[in-house]
C-alpha cells in the first residue's frame, strides 16, 4: 500500500476539549495528513461521520451528555454491518476500560496523555487495515459483477440456442418460426392470470418453444403430408410428444425440466383422451394445460400445409365449446380474459388469414 494512500486518508476527530483535540490535528499535520474534520460536539460528529465516511475516527470517550460509548451506540445503527475504524481516547487507564472500549466496537484503545509517535503507529495501523478491507471489497464487488455478467451472458447464449432449436423444429413444418414467440407470450400471460409468479412465467415464456421438439424426430413424409394422415400415419405423428420429452431428460435444469414437462403433456387433454399418456384432469401438469390451449389458439388461427387459418371468432367459439373436455376450464377462462381482441391480433395474423 502507498505511502501517499495512507496519508490521503480522511480523519475525523470527535473530542470536547478543544485543547486535546488541537494537540491531536497538529500531530497529525505535522505527520503529513491532510484531510481532517474535527469537532467538540458528539451530536454533530455522528452527522459528520456519515457524511464525510473516514477511514478513522479518533473518539474520545469521557465526554459530558453524550460519551464516546453513546456515539458508537448510535454510529452502530448507522453504519449497521460496516466495519467501524475507531481510536478510542481516554484519560482512564486499566484493563476495564480499554476492554469496555473494544467490546463496545473500537478498533484499538490508547489513554491520555498520549506520546505523538505511538498515536501515529495506532493511527497508520488502523488506517491502512480499513484501506485494505475497501480494497478487498472493491475486488469482491467486481469479481461479483462480473460473475453476475458472465452469468447473465450463459443465460443469455443458453436461451439462444433453445429457441433457436425450436424454430428448427418449427420450420420442418411451418412456413415461419413466429409460431413459438406468439404461442410462448400467451403463456407467459395465462401463467401470470392464474397466479404463477415471475420466476415460473419465465422459466414459461423460454420452455413452451421446445413443445413440439419432438417433431425433429417424426419422418417428414408424415410431417410434411399435405393431406389429411392415415391412422398409421397418426400414430406416428403422436410420437412426437414422447420423443421431445425423451430429447430433453436427464436435465438438472429448471427450464429443462419444465421444457420436458410441456413436451410430454402440451397433446393431454382434460377427459382424458389426448396423449401420449391419457392424463385426466389435474393430473395433467399445469404448465402442459396452459401450453395445450396457447398452442391450439394459434395453430388454428395460422394457415397450415393442411389446412387454412380459421377466424377469430371461430377459434375462440371453439375453445369455448371444447372447455372442460379438451381444455381445463379455469385455464380457459383465464385465457379469455388475457386474450387481446380482435384487432388486436389482427396484425400478428394477417398474412395468414
Amino acid at each position: 500500500m502507498l505511502e501517499q494512500e495512507i496519508l490521503n486518508a480522511k480523519i475525523l476527530i470527535i473530542d470536547d476539549q478543544k485543547l486535546h483535540l488541537g494537540l491531536l490535528k497538529d500531530i497529525l499535520k505535522k505527520a503529513g495528513y491532510a484531510n481532517i474534520e474535527s469537532t467538540t460536539d458528539p451530536q454533530e460528529g455522528i452527522e459528520l461521520y456519515q457524511d464525510f465516511k473516514p477511514d478513522i475516527l479518533l473518539l474520545d470517550l469521557i465526554m459530558p451528555k453524550i460519551d464516546g460509548f453513546s456515539v458508537m451506540a448510535q454510529l452502530k445503527e448507522v453504519v449497521k454491518n460496516e466495519a467501524m475504524p475507531i481510536l478510542a481516547l481516554s484519560p482512564e487507564k486499566g484493563q476495564d476500560i480499554r476492554l469496555k472500549a473494544l467490546e463496545a466496537g473500537a478498533t484499538d484503545f490508547i489513554s491520555k496523555p498520549y506520546e505523538g509517535l505511538e498515536v501515529l503507529v495506532r493511527i497508520r495501523n488502523i488506517i491502512a487495515g480499513h484501506l485494505l478491507h475497501n480494497q478487498v471489497k472493491n475486488q469482491n464487488k467486481i469479481l461479483e459483477e462480473k460473475v453476475q455478467e458472465r452469468t447473465k451472458e450463459l443465460r443469455t447464449t443458453r436461451l439462444d440456442i433453445i429457441r433457436r432449436l425450436a424454430r428448427a423444429a418449427e420450420f420442418r413444418d411451418e412456413d415461419t418460426g413466429i409460431h413459438i414467440v406468439r404461442m410462448s407470450k400467451l403463456c407467459t400471460k395465462v401463467g401470470k392470470e392464474i397466479g404463477m409468479d415471475a420466476q415460473q412465467c419465465d422459466l414459461l415464456l423460454n420452455a413452451s418453444p421446445l413443445h413440439d421438439i419432438g417433431k425433429l424426430g417424426i419422418p417428414d413424409n408424415v410431417l410434411l403430408k399435405p393431406g389429411k394422415l392415415t391412422p398409421e400415419e397418426w400414430e406416428i405423428m403422436k410420437k412426437h410428444a414422447s420423443i421431445g420429452a425423451e430429447l430433453l431428460s436427464g436435465s438438472n435444469s429448471d427450464l429443462m425440466e419444465m421444457a420436458e414437462v410441456i413436451a410430454m403433456t402440451h397433446h393431454e387433454k382434460w377427459d382424458g383422451t389426448g396423449y401420449p399418456q391419457g392424463l385426466k384432469g389435474e393430473a395433467i401438469p399445469l404448465v402442459g394445460r396452459i401450453t395445450a390451449i396457447c398452442d391450439v389458439f394459434d395453430a388454428l388461427m395460422s394457415k397450415r400445409p393442411y389446412k387454412k387459418a380459421w377466424t377469430f371468432k371461430e377459434v375462440v367459439d371453439e375453445i369455448k365449446a371444447t372447455s372442460g373436455t379438451h381444455f381445463d376450464p379455469k385455464i380457459v377462462d383465464a385465457f379469455l380474459k388475457i386474450l387481446p381482441d380482435k384487432e388486436v391480433l389482427k396484425k400478428d395474423y394477417e398474412s395468414e388469414q
